[in-house]
């Protein structure tokens, strides 16, 4: 008997009883591989020793200071490190307890951003299908997870979606990736217009889509053209790298390779590595202006932002990242992990597409590669895999409804920033013969 409400009831979990660098060990003895970092989380590995000091010694100083009376050394040296290294334009860290809670607060600081300045019929916020950006009720609507939203969707604001950039998918025969790319965009001027212009607030955008359809990145100058729509109509542009930034796919923020810069930024998972709950929305210099020379307030907040240990975690983890230049290595490893990949699945009559940047890719299955038909969902391909997945020790990180919601498998690999070539090559004999063995079933 639990009392312990699981994400899913009649089939508990397996205890963790103990982890260290990138593997788990559970209640039985067994050790796995954590090939995706949880859910993208785990970036420098389990029981880091830099870590863990940082976090016994900030517990000695201060555990706990509420934002509505003191700020801390550590949040404020944490928004510091942030903003240093931050794209062009963004000024201020917002440091709450998670991602879903940083895309809140980003939807929110657009909205206060127009009533601010004298422009409150901005209150439309478009996002993408087939994107996820959490599950607050905000997040949720502005999200296109059709599966996590179904039946919550009598509680959910009005939000309005156009298709995403998923070339595997959507990209015409001939049409080179330039041409996708301004087609792709196009639908955002399109919704913009449809709405009317002067109603939009936001559009929000994961610069390599996450869990919803598996380390989906954009081709040519699709977030180039993105930002220029969003300037032409004075539309604030909202990138949600809550899973594929700091450091995931290989720069610290995602969108550095796609060659812009956001209004707002939102951050978490990565950002401390799961040794404690903390995300981050950063906010740029006009946005931030707006509410200095207006209310002098952001109106919003919860009781544990700026939470010192939570602060700590975060500050601790990214001197790793950056003493260790493990950039680099998830760079180097991410390509070892195509490579990798391409061997054992690029011939796979059930594997359609390989994609992703850095430490963030993913498998895409299909029941037939020629015409990308997607397996009948009843068979919960992903399902079959994450298990026989754990039966050999790995933790991977599959979804289904990867097309529309409803069809399509794919497996999203996102192992920690430490991985090694033999870890990697470990990882990928493991997953191919899970794959083998949940097909077969």
């Amino acid at each position: 008997m639990t009392h312990l409400l699981h994400r899913t009831i009649h089939t508990p979990p397996r205890k963790a009883v103990s982890a260290s660098g990138i593997h788990f060990t559970d209640a039985a003895g067994k050790q796995y591989i954590d090939a995706s970092g949880g859910a993208a989380v785990s970036c420098l590995g389990h029981a880091h020793p830099d870590v863990l000091a940082a976090l016994h010694a900030q517990l000695d100083r201060l555990a706990y200071a509420h934002t509505g009376f003191f700020t801390s050394d550590v949040a404020e040296e944490l928004a510091d490190t942030l903003i240093a290294s931050a794209p062009a334009g963004l000024s201020h860290a917002y440091l709450v307890s998670g991602g879903s809670e940083a895309v809140e607060a980003a939807l929110k600081m657009a909205r206060q951003y127009f009533t601010e300045t004298g422009q409150p019929q901005r209150r439309h916020i478009i996002a993408r299908r087939q994107s996820y950006h959490g599950n607050t009720l905000g997040a949720l609507a502005t999200g296109g997870n059709e599966w996590r939203r179904a039946q919550f969707r009598p509680l959910l604001m009005q939000a309005h979606h156009i298709a995403p950039c998923y070339a595997y998918r959507d990209q015409r025969a001939g049409e080179t990736d330039a041409d996708y790319a301004l087609r792709a965009a196009g639908e955002l001027e399109a919704k913009i217009l449809e709405l009317g212009p002067d109603t939009v607030a936001a559009f929000v955008a994961e610069p390599v889509v996450g869990a919803t359809a598996g380390a989906v990145p954009a081709v040519g100058d699709y977030f180039k053209h993105i930002r220029a729509i969003c300037d032409r109509y004075g539309v604030l542009l909202i990138l949600d790298e809550v899973m594929c930034g700091m450091g995931r796919t290989g720069s610290l923020y995602a969108c550095e390779q796609d060659g812009i810069a956001p209004d707002l930024l939102t951050i978490a998972k990565g950002l401390g590595g799961g040794y404690q709950p903390i995300g981050a929305t950063l906010l740029s210099r006009k946005i931030y202006d707006a509410f200095a020379n207006g209310s002098g307030f952001f109106q919003h907040g919860h009781t544990y932002m700026g939470h010192p240990m939570a602060a700590a975690a975060g500050l601790a983890v990214q001197k790793v990242i950056a003493r260790d230049n493990l950039l680099a290595n998830v760079q180097d490893m991410g390509a070892v992990l195509r490579e990798n990949l391409q061997s054992a699945f690029g011939q796979h009559p059930h594997i359609g597409d390989i994609r992703g940047r850095g430490l963030f890719q993913a498998i895409e299955l299909v029941a037939d590669r020629d015409s990308k038909a997607p397996f009948d969902p009843a068979r919960k391909i992903h399902a079959h895999i994450k298990r026989e997945a754990m039966e050999r020790g790995l933790m991977v990180y599959p979804m289904g409804g990867t097309i529309d919601g409803v069809q399509g498998d794919h497996v999203l690999l996102a192992p920690p920033f430490i991985v090694t070539k033999a870890d990697l090559a470990d990882i990928t004999q493991r997953l191919s013969d899970a794959v083998k063995a949940a097909l077969a079933a």
